[in-house]
This record gives C-alpha cells, sequence and structure tokens, in this order.
C-alpha cells in the first residue's frame, strides 16, 4: 500500500527536484522580487541563493528584459503575456555576478492562482554560451569568405572552393565523422584544421599518417601501450585517440591503414572506447574522427581490401577537394598569396613573374596541385631577381613553351567527354605508352593511369 507523503515531504522532494535541474530555475512574484532559485541559477549567475532572494529580478540586467513602473502593481516585465499565462521562448543576455555576460535561452510562465491572479512568474534559463560563440566564428568566417580570398589559411575564390568553404562551416556543426577525398596536394590537412578551429580551437587537434608507420606501430600510436606489451615497451604510452579525448583526430591517408587496424578502429567509432595494447582495460574516449585519403574507398572495399563496414562509419560527411587544375581561376592569387608568405620568410621582397612566366603556370596541369605550385615559386625566388622570368621556373614547367601549353591546362573546366578525347588522343600517338601520353600531357604517369581509370579508357584499343 503507498503512502501518502506528507506536504512537508513532498517540499523536500520538490526542492531536490529543482536542485538536480542543469537548467537556471527562478521564481518572480508580482513585485519583481526573487522568491527561489535553484543550484543551477547560482553557477549560471554566480550569485549564491541569499544574494538573489529577495532582491529585485534586475540583479540579472536582462537585455531582453523591460522594468516598467505602474500604480498599483509595482514592477513588472513587458517580456511576457502574463494575462494569457503563456510560454515563450526568446535568447537573451544576463550579467554574471563578475559583470561578464552569459548568452541564455529563457522560457517563462506566468503563475495564476484559481480567482485569475498573476501570482509570480517562473523562468528557466539554459547557458548556449559556447553555442553562441560557435555561431560567432562561423559567422565571422563567412564574412572572410564573403569579402575576401582565403578561408582559414586556404586561398581560393572560384566557384569550386567556395562550395568547399561552405561545406567545412556546414560540417563544423556536427559532430559525425568527416572524410576528406582529394589529390595529394589539395590541401586536405588544412581543410582538417578549419573544421576544428571552426569547431572549438582550444580542443585537442591530433593528427597521424597511416600511410607512415607499420602495423605494429600504428596499433601502438593510434590505441597506446602499457609497459612490458611488447619488446622495447619500457614504460605506458598514451595513444593518439586519448590525447584527443575531447577534441578531434585527423587520420590522414586512411585508405592505407591495414585490415586489423581498420577492425579496432571500428570498434572505436562504434563503442567509444580504446584499449591499449597489451591491455583489455576499456579506455572511454570522445574524439570526432575526421579521415583523409587520395584513393577510391569504394573501390578498396568492392578489392576487399577496406572493410564495408568502416567506409560506411565513416563517410558520414564526405567533402571532396579540387584539383588545381579544376580551380584556375585561383592561379593568380595563390602566386601573390606565396610570394607575398616567401618574401616575408625569407626577407627579400619580389616584384611578380611576367607575363610570360604567368601563361606558364596557367598552362601548366599541375599534377602536384598546390602543393606543387608552392614548391615551384619556392624554386623561382631563389634563382630570380626582381621579376620570375620563364627560364626561373622548374624545367617541367619551361618545356610548354617548345611544346605548347597542355591541353589538360587550357581545357580545365570542360567536359568530361572533351578531357577523355584528349587523353585518347595522347594514347593514340603515343601507339599506347602511358610514360610517353604522360611526356606530351605533361603529367605524371600515375596520373594518365588515373585519367585512364576515371573514363575507362582501354588501353588496349591503342597498342
Amino acid at each position: 500500500m503507498a503512502l501518502k507523503a506528507s506536504e512537508p515531504d513532498m517540499n523536500l522532494v520538490w526542492q531536490e527536484i529543482v536542485g538536480t535541474m542543469t537548467e537556471g530555475l527562478v521564481v518572480i512574484g508580482p513585485d519583481g522580487r526573487i522568491r527561489l532559485v535553484n543550484r543551477a541559477m547560482s553557477r549560471l549567475t554566480g550569485y549564491g541563493e541569499r544574494e538573489m532572494v529577495g532582491c529585485l529580478c534586475t540583479i540579472f540586467n536582462c537585455d531582453a528584459c523591460e522594468i516598467v513602473r505602474d500604480a498599483g502593481q509595482g514592477q513588472w516585465c513587458r517580456l511576457f503575456d502574463v494575462e494569457a499565462g503563456g510560454v515563450e521562448s526568446r535568447r537573451c543576455h544576463v550579467m554574471h555576478k563578475d559583470g561578464s555576460y552569459r548568452t541564455v535561452l529563457k522560457n517563462a510562465s506566468a503563475l495564476i492562482d484559481e480567482d485569475g491572479r498573476v501570482t509570480g512568474v517562473v523562468e528557466t534559463l539554459t547557458d548556449i554560451s559556447e553555442l553562441e560563440k560557435r555561431e560567432r566564428k562561423i559567422e565571422e568566417l563567412h564574412r572572410r569568405l564573403d569579402g575576401g580570398d582565403g578561408f582559414q589559411g586556404m586561398v581560393g575564390r572560384s566557384e569550386p572552393m567556395r562550395r568547399v568553404f561552405d561545406l567545412i562551416s556546414r560540417a563544423a556543426r556536427s559532430d559525425g565523422p568527416i572524410i576528406l577525398y582529394g589529390e595529394s596536394g589539395t590541401g586536405k590537412e588544412l581543410v582538417a584544421r578549419a573544421i576544428h578551429d571552426l569547431r572549438d580551437e582550444d580542443a585537442p587537434f591530433i593528427q597521424l599518417n597511416c600511410a607512415a608507420l607499420n602495423e605494429a606501430l600504428l596499433e601502438s600510436e593510434l590505441f597506446g601501450h602499457v609497459k612490458g606489451a611488447f619488446t622495447g615497451a619500457y614504460r605506458h604510452r598514451k595513444g593518439r585517440f586519448e590525447a584527443a579525448h575531447g577534441g578531434d583526430i585527423f587520420l590522414d591517408e586512411i585508405g592505407d591503414m591495414p585490415p586489423s587496424i581498420q577492425v579496432k578502429l571500428l570498434r572505436v567509432l562504434e563503442n567509444k572506447h580504446i584499449e591499449r595494447v597489451g591491455d583489455h582495460r576499456p579506455v572511454p574516449v570522445d574524439v570526432r574522427v575526421i579521415a583523409a585519403t587520395h584513393r577510391d574507398l569504394q573501390d578498396l572495399v568492392t578489392q576487399n581490401r577496406f572493410r564495408e563496414d568502416l567506409f560506411f562509419r565513416i563517410n558520414v560527411i564526405p567533402i571532396q577537394l579540387p584539383p588545381l587544375r579544376e580551380r584556375t581561376d585561383d592561379i593568380p592569387i595563390l602566386i601573390d598569396h606565396f610570394l607575398g608568405m616567401i618574401s616575408r620568410t625569407h626577407g627579400r621582397p619580389i616584384k611578380g613573374l611576367s607575363g610570360q612566366a604567368m601563361d606558364l603556370l596557367m598552362g601548366y596541369a599541375w599534377p602536384g596541385n598546390v602543393r606543387e605550385l608552392k614548391g615551384a615559386l619556392e624554386y623561382a625566388w631563389i634563382i630570380a631577381g626582381d621579376t620570375i622570368q620563364p627560364e626561373h621556373l622548374p624545367q617541367n614547367i619551361q618545356q610548354l613553351q617548345t611544346r605548347g601549353a597542355s591541353p589538360f591546362g587550357a581545357i580545365p573546366l570542360v567536359g568530361e567527354d572533351n578531357r577523355k578525347a584528349v587523353l585518347e588522343d595522347a594514347l593514340r600517338r603515343a601507339r599506347g605508352n602511358q610514360s610517353e601520353a604522360a611526356r606530351m600531357l605533361n603529367v605524371s604517369r600515375v596520373t594518365i593511369w588515373n585519367w585512364i581509370r576515371k573514363y575507362g579508357v582501354d588501353i588496349s584499343d591503342f597498342s
């Protein structure tokens, strides 16, 4: 048989419920004075309960409240329709005891007795300061995008890059896994860093190249190990996932990750904990994964070289970075950016490029993308005077003068059918020799191989 709680007992239960709330709660009487607050309200405002109870609600200096004096009613707030007794949600700012402001989401409801008289107002305040901070950062970055040539260290104003910048801003709002696709040199690390900084630049950002280590070392680097786990493990070691707790981990070249490590990474993503090498005790981790690869992961899945379940787990927010040959509008501003950066670093200014040198840079296919462009300008800066001439550029770019501009450099934004036709023409003239076709088009043999696969070209047709 259930026992009916006495009124004093219910008061204790009520106080306990109110005390466990994460939102600040305040009850204000008709005279505008505070009748009750909870512990969360003290944490939010910095005032103790005794400092608030009995004081006017103007102590919070809320910018959304308007106090008016009306004979017979004392002080009241126009923000809420107390006659209807409704609830309204409003974003506003309240002043902390230390003089700083907290952004809150305020909800209020009028308390009306049986006779229809307003006996007070109950307000709940949810601290959204961190959310507002993130929104301000996103707005600031959007303003920088609209008003200049760059975004978080990445230079560009072409339409392909503007789409990438917009995706970065949207991805930063999510906690889901992000994967960056793009050729080598397209700036995947810069994008990963931009996503992290946009979300919380003060949180950890840990990165690891999955192709740089063998299987055993990669497992230890990712998950850590305990003393004695293997030969040479003389002490406990924290892994990259533990170091990234509360932030982001950037796994570059994830397509090269060994299958055994793929299984363990999948387990981490699903269970939110890791196990150090040599230890079976789970260690909880709160980490967002940002992965990157220049490979076609779906193709690797078909070849059974990448786990399908891991692919679906990390391919939540894909971002494709365009190669430089598809954003040639950005080449002039990239040149200005890099030359300015190089001149400031080495203390010797340079006026710029001659028209012929610019033509060569604009006509080149850039198989190494932005990284190759930067390297070419560093080389030219070393040997040039005050103006970069064609003879100051790397030899492979100078050769365009004798061969003519690369067809791929001359038509960077045309349809896929035309680009395929140029490739087939080169293979026909080279009689199927991929190395010779690469020389004709001023690209690497790997690029020719990638194009052959991309466009479904049968090399036997040209032998």
